[in-house]
């Protein structure tokens, strides 16, 4: 006999089906993902997604703008020092500040911030997650206090596929519970059911069809039979894109591998893949080994602005007394506007003497370099190449490559 979850899960699918199969009849278009080349040697994916804003070419990792803006740097910045395809915005904050309704009455989020490159906003599920005692969990969805004024808010799947619609995005998240590591199975399994409930009700309460592409979220925590049954459960709602979402939140670099490869194997391979929230060179490589397709993380621009910068032999704390009389640049092999232009010496000297300059340089290199990253996986996926690639980029910047 069928469990409860079970019956509810099944009659949602066949109502969500219908649903798509309506709008499809009204030529509401969707995103599309073309899936270019296979790596021979790993399965690692070249693709193209095309958005209402533009092209992405993946693997690709997205810059985050949680407050419509990439901190320090202008869209110009990014579109000419990073050559960034697609940046990401929060949901959470830009609702609390300005408000989403502001957003839209200037125009949407590509408006507001002058940016008309592809934009993904998140639900707001991990923000809610990151307050603690600040929220209470339901059924309906999550009540929550500001972290800005301790006033009081609810989020749930509707009002956020709202909230979501007037900022405009093209891509944008179904609203769910990121569960933390360590999670009981018990937990971890009635959030990951309550988190697919919430799915079904995105699905329903999101209008905007034409012009945004709605991606599910796979939970599950570390359990693999629930990860199996959170994927299993979207696939059957049909959504254009899947993230993974509830890894990087605390547990084990390997543990992280062994679930992110396990979860990624079981989503559709003619649909983008996210992993959300991973932003370092080793986790960005081994996301992509997996058959990810999209990233995204705060860590570039959160470690510039505490004086670090990535090169390709490691990380250089460039705030360090050992560079103060150091007038080589970043990384002699980066070809970033920083490297082209400024020495370690003076970037550190501004780090020092807290100018926002030394913020917005080292931001542009560190965005850069991972830019330069995914460029260079690409060449190497399409060469067939990738594993070679990975054991040599690690080896040079210090990684243990297994």
């Amino acid at each position: 006999m069928k469990s409860q979850y079970k019956k509810n899960i099944d009659f949602l699918v066949l109502e969500m089906q219908c649903l798509y199969y309506s709008r499809f009849k009204k030529g509401i278009a969707m995103l599309k993902y073309e899936l270019l080349h296979e790596c021979k040697q790993t399965g690692a994916r070249r693709g193209r997604i095309h958005t209402p804003h533009g092209i992405i070419e993946t693997p690709v990792f997205m810059p985050v703008g949680t407050q419509a803006t990439v901190k320090s740097l202008t869209p110009e910045d990014l579109k000419e020092k990073v050559n960034a395809e697609i940046i990401l915005s929060n949901t959470y904050h830009l609702y609390l500040r300005p408000g989403d309704k502001i957003i839209k009455e200037a125009g949407g989020l590509h408006k507001f911030m002058n940016w008309d490159r592809p934009i993904l906003t998140d639900s707001g599920g991990f923000q809610v997650f990151s307050l603690g005692d600040l929220r209470t969990i339901t059924e309906e969805g999550v009540e929550f206090k500001s972290h800005l004024d301790g006033s009081k808010h609810i989020f749930t799947p509707e009002n956020v596929m709202e909230i979501q619609e007037n900022l405009g995005a093209d891509i944008i998240m179904a609203f769910d519970e990121c569960v933390g590591y360590p999670a009981t199975y018990e937990y971890t399994k009635q959030s990951m059911e309550r988190t697919t409930r919430w799915a079904t009700r995105c699905i329903k309460a999101h209008t905007n069809t034409k012009k945004q592409a709605l991606f599910g979220i796979v939970q599950g925590g570390m359990y693999k039979d629930l990860r199996e049954i959170s994927a299993k459960d979207l696939i059957e709602l049909n959504f254009p894109g899947y993230a993974i979402g509830g890894l990087s939140v605390g547990e084990p670099f390997e543990l992280m591998k062994d679930i992110l490869n396990y979860t990624t194997n079981l989503l559709p391979k003619d649909k983008p893949r996210y992993l959300m929230g991973v932003g370092s060179p080793d986790y960005i490589i081994e996301a992509v080994l997996s058959g990810i397709d999209m990233c995204d993380c705060v860590l570039p621009t959160r470690i510039a602005r505490n004086g670090t910068a990535f090169t390709s032999k490691g990380k250089v704390v460039v705030r360090n007394a050992i560079y103060e009389k150091d007038f080589t640049s970043l990384d002699d092999e980066c070809d970033c506007y920083t490297c082209k232009n400024y020495t370690r010496a003076y970037i550190r000297h501004l780090i020092k003497a807290q100018e926002i300059l030394g913020i917005k340089l080292l931001s542009i290199h560190n965005l850069k370099f991972l830019t330069n990253l995914m460029k260079k996986v690409k060449i190497e996926i399409e060469g067939d190449n990738l594993l070679t690639f990975k054991d040599e980029f690690y080896k040079k910047y210090g990684y243990t490559s297994e």
